[in-house]
Protein backbone atom coordinates (compact mmCIF):
# COMPACT_ATOMS: atom_id res chain seq x y z
CA UNK A 1 0.00 0.00 0.00
CA UNK A 2 1.32 3.50 -0.95
CA UNK A 3 2.26 5.99 1.52
CA UNK A 4 -1.09 8.34 0.84
CA UNK A 5 -3.05 6.00 1.04
CA UNK A 6 -2.08 4.88 3.81
CA UNK A 7 -2.41 8.25 5.66
CA UNK A 8 -6.17 8.57 3.68
CA UNK A 9 -7.23 5.80 5.36
CA UNK A 10 -6.10 6.76 8.56
CA UNK A 11 -7.79 9.67 8.51
CA UNK A 12 -10.71 8.05 7.41
CA UNK A 13 -10.58 5.47 10.28
CA UNK A 14 -9.97 8.53 12.99
CA UNK A 15 -13.06 10.44 11.19
CA UNK A 16 -14.99 7.05 11.28
CA UNK A 17 -14.40 6.87 14.90
CA UNK A 18 -15.07 10.47 16.37
CA UNK A 19 -18.55 9.81 14.13
CA UNK A 20 -19.40 6.34 15.82
CA UNK A 21 -18.50 7.82 19.45
CA UNK A 22 -20.81 10.73 18.51
CA UNK A 23 -23.65 9.12 17.90
CA UNK A 24 -23.68 10.03 14.41
CA UNK A 25 -23.89 6.47 13.12
CA UNK A 26 -27.02 5.86 15.02
CA UNK A 27 -28.30 8.94 13.95
CA UNK A 28 -28.13 8.87 10.49
CA UNK A 29 -28.89 4.81 10.51
CA UNK A 30 -32.77 5.43 11.86
CA UNK A 31 -32.76 8.39 9.73
CA UNK A 32 -35.87 9.13 6.45
CA UNK A 33 -32.83 9.82 4.59
CA UNK A 34 -31.12 5.88 5.07
CA UNK A 35 -35.20 4.52 4.49
CA UNK A 36 -35.68 6.25 1.51
CA UNK A 37 -32.48 4.19 0.35
CA UNK A 38 -31.21 0.88 -0.54
CA UNK A 39 -27.82 -0.44 -0.14
CA UNK A 40 -26.93 -3.02 -2.46
CA UNK A 41 -23.95 -4.81 -1.41
CA UNK A 42 -21.68 -6.80 -4.12
CA UNK A 43 -19.34 -9.96 -3.06
CA UNK A 44 -17.10 -11.72 -5.34
CA UNK A 45 -15.53 -14.52 -3.61
CA UNK A 46 -15.12 -15.91 -0.12
CA UNK A 47 -11.90 -17.51 0.13
CA UNK A 48 -11.07 -21.32 -0.20
CA UNK A 49 -7.83 -20.60 1.06
CA UNK A 50 -5.83 -18.07 0.49
CA UNK A 51 -7.61 -16.41 -2.61
CA UNK A 52 -7.91 -12.93 -0.36
CA UNK A 53 -3.88 -13.02 -0.39
CA UNK A 54 -3.87 -13.13 -4.36
CA UNK A 55 -6.42 -10.25 -5.22
CA UNK A 56 -8.06 -8.83 -1.87
CA UNK A 57 -10.29 -6.53 -3.96
CA UNK A 58 -12.35 -9.57 -5.25
CA UNK A 59 -12.05 -12.13 -2.35
CA UNK A 60 -12.40 -11.91 1.73
CA UNK A 61 -11.62 -14.12 4.14
CA UNK A 62 -14.58 -16.40 5.65
CA UNK A 63 -14.35 -15.00 9.34
CA UNK A 64 -14.34 -11.40 7.59
CA UNK A 65 -17.96 -12.20 5.75
CA UNK A 66 -19.22 -13.40 9.30
CA UNK A 67 -18.07 -10.49 10.71
CA UNK A 68 -20.35 -8.22 7.73
CA UNK A 69 -23.32 -10.41 8.56
CA UNK A 70 -23.02 -10.06 12.50
CA UNK A 71 -22.55 -6.31 11.73
CA UNK A 72 -26.43 -6.70 9.77
CA UNK A 73 -27.96 -8.60 12.47
CA UNK A 74 -26.88 -6.77 15.58
CA UNK A 75 -27.80 -3.52 13.24
CA UNK A 76 -31.08 -4.90 12.52
CA UNK A 77 -30.92 -4.38 9.25
CA UNK A 78 -33.75 -5.17 6.67
CA UNK A 79 -32.11 -7.62 4.32
CA UNK A 80 -34.09 -7.81 1.26
CA UNK A 81 -34.77 -10.34 -1.73
CA UNK A 82 -33.52 -8.24 -4.22
CA UNK A 83 -36.45 -7.96 -6.62
CA UNK A 84 -38.58 -7.20 -3.37
CA UNK A 85 -35.90 -3.78 -2.17
CA UNK A 86 -36.29 -3.03 -5.60
CA UNK A 87 -39.77 -3.00 -6.29
CA UNK A 88 -40.23 -0.94 -2.72
CA UNK A 89 -37.72 1.13 -3.53
CA UNK A 90 -39.54 2.71 -6.66
CA UNK A 91 -42.57 3.01 -4.41
CA UNK A 92 -40.70 4.52 -1.30
CA UNK A 93 -41.91 1.99 0.77
CA UNK A 94 -38.80 0.71 2.08
CA UNK A 95 -38.15 -0.25 5.72
CA UNK A 96 -35.79 1.38 7.95
CA UNK A 97 -31.74 0.40 7.10
CA UNK A 98 -32.55 -1.68 4.41
CA UNK A 99 -29.86 -4.08 2.06
CA UNK A 100 -29.48 -6.31 -0.34
CA UNK A 101 -26.69 -9.18 -0.55
CA UNK A 102 -25.70 -9.85 -4.42
CA UNK A 103 -22.91 -12.42 -5.03
CA UNK A 104 -21.11 -11.74 -8.83
CA UNK A 105 -20.31 -14.94 -10.84
CA UNK A 106 -21.24 -18.11 -8.62
CA UNK A 107 -17.83 -19.51 -7.84
CA UNK A 108 -17.42 -22.40 -6.12
CA UNK A 109 -16.68 -20.75 -2.92
CA UNK A 110 -20.35 -18.97 -3.03
CA UNK A 111 -21.44 -22.88 -2.40
CA UNK A 112 -19.19 -23.44 0.42
CA UNK A 113 -18.29 -20.91 2.14
CA UNK A 114 -20.81 -18.13 1.81
CA UNK A 115 -24.00 -20.06 1.56
CA UNK A 116 -23.86 -21.98 4.80
CA UNK A 117 -22.95 -18.53 7.13
CA UNK A 118 -25.92 -16.45 4.96
CA UNK A 119 -28.29 -19.70 5.62
CA UNK A 120 -27.58 -19.32 9.48
CA UNK A 121 -27.85 -15.92 9.42
CA UNK A 122 -31.26 -16.40 7.67
CA UNK A 123 -29.98 -13.69 4.94
CA UNK A 124 -31.74 -13.79 1.47
CA UNK A 125 -29.23 -13.30 -1.58
CA UNK A 126 -28.96 -13.22 -4.92
CA UNK A 127 -26.31 -14.66 -7.19
CA UNK A 128 -25.49 -13.57 -10.23
CA UNK A 129 -24.48 -16.36 -12.51
CA UNK A 130 -22.06 -16.75 -15.27
CA UNK A 131 -22.74 -20.06 -17.19
CA UNK A 132 -19.79 -21.22 -19.63
CA UNK A 133 -17.44 -22.26 -16.75
CA UNK A 134 -20.19 -23.69 -14.44
CA UNK A 135 -20.93 -26.10 -17.31
CA UNK A 136 -17.21 -26.90 -18.37
CA UNK A 137 -16.78 -27.68 -14.55
CA UNK A 138 -13.08 -26.32 -15.18
CA UNK A 139 -10.75 -23.36 -13.07
CA UNK A 140 -11.51 -20.26 -15.25
CA UNK A 141 -8.74 -20.01 -17.61
CA UNK A 142 -8.10 -16.37 -16.92
CA UNK A 143 -7.38 -16.79 -13.21
CA UNK A 144 -6.43 -19.95 -12.85
CA UNK A 145 -2.79 -18.86 -15.09
CA UNK A 146 -2.79 -15.37 -12.79
CA UNK A 147 -3.48 -17.44 -9.41
CA UNK A 148 -0.44 -20.00 -10.36
CA UNK A 149 1.95 -16.90 -11.44
CA UNK A 150 1.37 -15.48 -7.88
CA UNK A 151 1.81 -19.46 -6.15
CA UNK A 152 5.01 -19.32 -8.11
CA UNK A 153 6.14 -15.99 -6.69
CA UNK A 154 9.12 -16.88 -4.86
CA UNK A 155 10.70 -18.92 -7.80
CA UNK A 156 12.76 -15.92 -9.43
CA UNK A 157 12.43 -15.76 -13.13
CA UNK A 158 10.81 -18.00 -15.89
CA UNK A 159 11.14 -18.40 -19.67
CA UNK A 160 7.29 -18.88 -21.04
CA UNK A 161 8.00 -18.29 -24.56
CA UNK A 162 6.22 -22.21 -25.12
CA UNK A 163 2.95 -19.69 -23.91
CA UNK A 164 3.09 -16.72 -26.13
CA UNK A 165 5.41 -14.57 -22.77
CA UNK A 166 7.57 -12.78 -25.14
CA UNK A 167 10.00 -11.77 -22.17
CA UNK A 168 11.39 -13.64 -19.38
CA UNK A 169 8.95 -13.31 -16.27
CA UNK A 170 10.23 -12.09 -13.04
CA UNK A 171 7.95 -14.24 -10.91
CA UNK A 172 8.14 -11.89 -7.69
CA UNK A 173 6.76 -8.76 -9.49
CA UNK A 174 2.87 -8.31 -9.84
CA UNK A 175 3.48 -6.32 -12.78
CA UNK A 176 5.67 -8.62 -14.85
CA UNK A 177 2.99 -11.37 -13.85
CA UNK A 178 0.19 -9.50 -15.25
CA UNK A 179 1.59 -8.54 -18.05
CA UNK A 180 2.39 -12.58 -19.02
CA UNK A 181 -0.86 -13.72 -17.89
CA UNK A 182 -2.50 -10.89 -20.32
CA UNK A 183 0.01 -12.29 -23.05
CA UNK A 184 -0.86 -16.36 -22.46
CA UNK A 185 -4.45 -15.04 -22.55
CA UNK A 186 -4.16 -13.48 -25.90
CA UNK A 187 -2.29 -15.88 -26.93
CA UNK A 188 -4.76 -19.00 -26.04
CA UNK A 189 -7.60 -16.90 -27.48
CA UNK A 190 -5.31 -16.52 -31.07
CA UNK A 191 -5.91 -19.85 -31.39
CA UNK A 192 -9.89 -20.29 -31.48
CA UNK A 193 -9.71 -23.08 -28.78
CA UNK A 194 -12.13 -24.48 -26.48
CA UNK A 195 -11.99 -23.84 -22.68
CA UNK A 196 -11.18 -27.76 -22.16
CA UNK A 197 -7.85 -26.73 -24.92
CA UNK A 198 -7.14 -23.91 -22.62
CA UNK A 199 -7.31 -25.79 -19.57
CA UNK A 200 -4.26 -28.27 -21.37
CA UNK A 201 -2.66 -25.25 -21.28
CA UNK A 202 -3.50 -24.21 -17.82
CA UNK A 203 -1.59 -28.10 -16.92
CA UNK A 204 1.15 -27.26 -18.88
CA UNK A 205 1.62 -23.80 -16.98
CA UNK A 206 1.13 -25.75 -14.13
CA UNK A 207 4.26 -28.31 -14.86
CA UNK A 208 6.35 -25.37 -16.03
CA UNK A 209 5.50 -23.16 -12.97
CA UNK A 210 5.82 -26.54 -10.10
CA UNK A 211 2.25 -26.42 -8.84
CA UNK A 212 0.41 -29.26 -8.35
CA UNK A 213 -2.37 -28.85 -10.68
CA UNK A 214 -4.44 -31.53 -9.07
CA UNK A 215 -4.75 -30.32 -6.01
CA UNK A 216 -6.24 -27.03 -7.36
CA UNK A 217 -8.84 -29.51 -9.19
CA UNK A 218 -9.60 -31.36 -6.23
CA UNK A 219 -10.11 -27.70 -3.59
CA UNK A 220 -12.09 -26.37 -6.95
CA UNK A 221 -10.11 -23.61 -7.09
CA UNK A 222 -11.09 -20.87 -9.08
CA UNK A 223 -13.98 -22.77 -10.25
CA UNK A 224 -17.72 -22.13 -10.50
CA UNK A 225 -20.26 -23.98 -8.86
CA UNK A 226 -21.89 -26.71 -11.47
CA UNK A 227 -25.20 -27.53 -12.42
CA UNK A 228 -26.04 -29.71 -9.87
CA UNK A 229 -24.64 -27.05 -7.05
CA UNK A 230 -27.14 -24.49 -8.78
CA UNK A 231 -30.31 -26.68 -8.80
CA UNK A 232 -29.53 -27.37 -5.26
CA UNK A 233 -29.56 -23.98 -4.08
CA UNK A 234 -31.93 -22.77 -5.90
CA UNK A 235 -34.48 -24.94 -4.43
CA UNK A 236 -33.06 -23.67 -1.04
CA UNK A 237 -34.50 -20.08 -1.64
CA UNK A 238 -31.13 -18.47 -3.54
CA UNK A 239 -32.17 -16.46 -6.23
CA UNK A 240 -29.83 -16.83 -9.88
CA UNK A 241 -29.66 -13.99 -11.91
CA UNK A 242 -27.94 -12.74 -15.47
CA UNK A 243 -24.26 -12.40 -15.63
CA UNK A 244 -23.80 -13.09 -19.33
CA UNK A 245 -22.90 -16.18 -20.65
CA UNK A 246 -19.27 -16.19 -20.79
CA UNK A 247 -18.82 -13.24 -18.46
CA UNK A 248 -18.54 -10.33 -20.82
CA UNK A 249 -20.32 -7.50 -22.87
CA UNK A 250 -20.02 -7.33 -26.42
CA UNK A 251 -20.43 -4.00 -28.22
CA UNK A 252 -22.22 -5.71 -31.02
CA UNK A 253 -26.09 -5.66 -30.17
CA UNK A 254 -26.67 -9.04 -31.56
CA UNK A 255 -23.84 -10.69 -29.53
CA UNK A 256 -24.39 -8.58 -26.15
CA UNK A 257 -28.17 -9.81 -26.78
CA UNK A 258 -26.74 -13.61 -27.27
CA UNK A 259 -24.91 -13.38 -24.29
CA UNK A 260 -28.33 -12.71 -22.25
CA UNK A 261 -30.22 -15.32 -24.27
CA UNK A 262 -27.91 -17.88 -23.70
CA UNK A 263 -27.35 -17.42 -20.10
CA UNK A 264 -31.12 -16.61 -19.57
CA UNK A 265 -31.36 -20.04 -21.63
CA UNK A 266 -29.16 -22.38 -18.77
CA UNK A 267 -30.10 -20.39 -15.42
CA UNK A 268 -33.69 -20.99 -16.63
CA UNK A 269 -32.79 -25.05 -16.93
CA UNK A 270 -31.16 -25.50 -13.32
CA UNK A 271 -33.79 -23.38 -11.58
CA UNK A 272 -37.03 -23.52 -13.59
CA UNK A 273 -36.86 -19.62 -13.27
CA UNK A 274 -36.82 -16.96 -15.66
CA UNK A 275 -34.28 -14.33 -14.57
CA UNK A 276 -34.93 -10.60 -15.58
CA UNK A 277 -31.96 -9.12 -13.18
CA UNK A 278 -28.75 -8.26 -14.34
CA UNK A 279 -25.28 -7.53 -13.57
CA UNK A 280 -22.67 -5.70 -15.82
CA UNK A 281 -19.58 -8.74 -15.41
CA UNK A 282 -16.79 -6.34 -14.49
CA UNK A 283 -18.98 -3.74 -13.76
CA UNK A 284 -18.38 -2.35 -17.54
CA UNK A 285 -21.13 -0.54 -19.64
CA UNK A 286 -21.84 1.25 -22.42
CA UNK A 287 -24.76 3.70 -23.04
CA UNK A 288 -26.19 1.56 -26.01
CA UNK A 289 -26.87 -1.59 -23.21
CA UNK A 290 -29.53 0.07 -21.58
CA UNK A 291 -31.78 -0.50 -24.22
CA UNK A 292 -30.49 -3.80 -25.22
CA UNK A 293 -31.39 -5.01 -21.76
CA UNK A 294 -34.33 -3.81 -22.13
CA UNK A 295 -35.44 -5.06 -25.21
CA UNK A 296 -34.47 -8.46 -23.61
CA UNK A 297 -36.86 -7.96 -20.81
CA UNK A 298 -34.30 -6.58 -18.32
CA UNK A 299 -35.97 -4.93 -15.28
CA UNK A 300 -32.55 -4.31 -13.40
CA UNK A 301 -29.68 -3.64 -14.13
CA UNK A 302 -26.21 -3.71 -11.28
CA UNK A 303 -22.88 -2.19 -11.93
CA UNK A 304 -19.60 -1.90 -9.94
CA UNK A 305 -20.57 1.89 -8.97
CA UNK A 306 -19.92 2.98 -5.49
CA UNK A 307 -22.77 4.26 -4.00
CA UNK A 308 -26.53 3.60 -2.27
CA UNK A 309 -29.60 3.83 -4.49
CA UNK A 310 -32.70 5.97 -3.99
CA UNK A 311 -35.52 6.14 -6.13
CA UNK A 312 -33.92 8.16 -8.15
CA UNK A 313 -31.42 6.12 -9.57
CA UNK A 314 -32.08 4.38 -13.20
CA UNK A 315 -32.86 0.99 -12.56
CA UNK A 316 -30.30 0.08 -15.40
CA UNK A 317 -27.54 1.46 -13.48
CA UNK A 318 -28.18 0.50 -9.79
CA UNK A 319 -24.98 1.73 -7.99
CA UNK A 320 -23.58 -1.01 -5.15
CA UNK A 321 -20.79 -0.91 -2.50
CA UNK A 322 -18.34 -3.81 -3.87
CA UNK A 323 -16.78 -5.45 -0.27
CA UNK A 324 -12.66 -6.48 -0.08
CA UNK A 325 -10.32 -7.48 2.14
CA UNK A 326 -8.90 -3.92 2.50
CA UNK A 327 -11.70 -2.32 3.69
CA UNK A 328 -12.57 -2.41 7.74
CA UNK A 329 -15.53 -3.29 9.67
CA UNK A 330 -16.08 0.39 10.61
CA UNK A 331 -15.74 1.34 7.15
CA UNK A 332 -18.41 -1.60 6.15
CA UNK A 333 -20.83 -0.36 9.08
CA UNK A 334 -20.40 3.00 8.27
CA UNK A 335 -21.52 2.22 4.46
CA UNK A 336 -24.30 0.05 5.88
CA UNK A 337 -25.73 2.76 7.79
CA UNK A 338 -25.35 5.57 5.32
CA UNK A 339 -22.06 7.76 6.56
CA UNK A 340 -20.05 6.60 3.99
CA UNK A 341 -21.97 7.72 1.53
CA UNK A 342 -21.03 11.51 2.46
CA UNK A 343 -17.56 10.72 3.40
CA UNK A 344 -16.29 8.22 0.67
CA UNK A 345 -15.27 9.21 -2.81
CA UNK A 346 -17.64 7.38 -4.82
CA UNK A 347 -16.39 6.57 -8.39
CA UNK A 348 -17.19 4.24 -11.20
CA UNK A 349 -15.60 0.94 -11.25
CA UNK A 350 -13.02 -0.64 -13.68
CA UNK A 351 -12.49 -4.11 -12.19
CA UNK A 352 -10.71 -6.70 -15.07
CA UNK A 353 -11.30 -10.35 -14.00
CA UNK A 354 -12.91 -13.80 -15.19
CA UNK A 355 -13.92 -14.62 -18.79
CA UNK A 356 -13.78 -17.12 -21.21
Amino acid sequence: MRAGERVRRSLRRAALTMLKGSGAFHLVQNSDWRRQRLLILCFHGISLEDEHEWRPYLYIRPQQFERRLEILRRGKYAVLPLAEALERLYRNDLPERSVVLTFDDGGYDFYAQAYPRLKQAGFPVTVYLTTYYNTLELPIFSLICSYMMWKAREQGTVDLCEFGVAQIVALESEGSRETAVDQIVTWADGQNISGAQKDEIAVHLAQRLRIDYQMLLAKRILQLMNQREVKELASSGVDFQLHTHRHRTPLSEDLFRKEIAENRMRIGQMTGRTPRHFCYPSGAYQPEFKAWLKAEDIVSATTCDTGIATHESNPMLLPRLVDTSGRSDLEFESWVNGIGHFISMRKRARLAYAGD
